[in-house]
């Protein structure tokens, strides 16, 4: 296992015009690569993102052999050669139903993991703040640790951020690194975000990759920006603010043996009671 990686997250604001969003993305990728990334993160809804006046999702949605942004991605991954973790896409399965699904690319540009969300957006923050990313995204029920040259990489998408048994189920499974693409709204991250990063890194003793978009989007809601990359012992090592760009850092992946060693929590779960039943550690 290669114990050195340069990440590359891409910040990006998906509002606009579906093709205009992917040839922007497109660019930052090759300036990530430009920059050494070996690994580059993309977004949550990376290619199109909106909401209209009453909170619902309004995005491009397409099976997956049809979409263009993953066929971009993928391209521009064999292209570049590096591997890419695409956030999140809309795609649609042959049942109809729409999940929020993310990707790992390798370097050949060849699909190794999918992931569909989880826990899905559904929040009341306030007037004109009514989110109910249920009414249009299915849920998935599997988590998912995607096997790269740098050890295992958990896969999750922005609302997962506030579950953390899925956080240490997935560090139990063998991840190293964890995933988590956003499109995290600037009212709950200004409140939440970096604490939260933080807080999945130091109880995993993982790195946290965590590419958010940032700006307006349709429908009045604001993405909160602020990539994140942050080391296993909790300390930020690149924030990407407010704006379009490229956050970058090299990760030293012994630094998560180092830390899991220092405080051994993953080895000192057990299971415990509660009003009569056994509620199981994380696996």
């Amino acid at each position: 296992m290669a114990i050195k990686l340069t990440v590359a997250l891409v910040q990006n604001n998906a509002s606009g015009e579906h093709g205009a969003n992917i040839d922007t993305v497109l660019k930052l990728m090759r300036e990530g690569a430009g920059r050494g990334a070996e690994l580059i993160g993309l977004p949550e809804y990376v290619s199109g993102f909106g909401a209209d006046a009453a909170g619902d999702l309004d995005l491009p949605v397409f099976a997956e052999a049809e979409h263009p942004a993953l066929a971009a991605f993928v391209s521009e991954a064999r292209r570049l050669g590096v591997y890419v973790h695409v956030g999140s896409l809309a795609i649609r399965r042959p049942d109809g139903s729409v999940v929020n699904r993310g990707f790992m690319l390798d370097h050949a540009g060849v699909i190794v993991a999918r992931y569909d969300k989880i826990h899905l957006y559904d929040v009341d923050l306030g007037p004109g703040k009514v989110y109910r990313e249920s009414k249009v995204i299915t849920p998935g029920d599997v988590a998912v640790v995607a096997r790269t040259p740098w050890g295992g990489l958990g896969m999750s998408i922005c609302y997962d951020l506030r579950f953390a048994a899925l956080y240490r189920t997935m560090a139990h499974a063998g991840a190293g690194i964890l995933a988590v693409p956003a499109a995290f709204i600037k009212t709950t991250g200004q409140a939440h975000w970096h604490v939260l990063n933080r807080a999945r890194a130091i109880e995993t003793g993982s790195f946290v990759i965590a590419p958010c978009q940032f700006g307006s989007f349709p429908g009045g809601g604001q993405a909160y920006g602020h990539s994140l990359i942050v080391d296993p012992w909790g300390k930020v090592l690149a924030d990407g603010a407010d704006g379009q760009g490229i956050v970058s850092a090299t990760l030293d992946l012994t630094e998560v043996e180092r830390a899991r060693g220092r405080i051994p929590a993953l080895q000192h779960d057990r299971a415990f009671r509660l009003a009569g039943q056994v509620l199981r550690a994380a696996e």
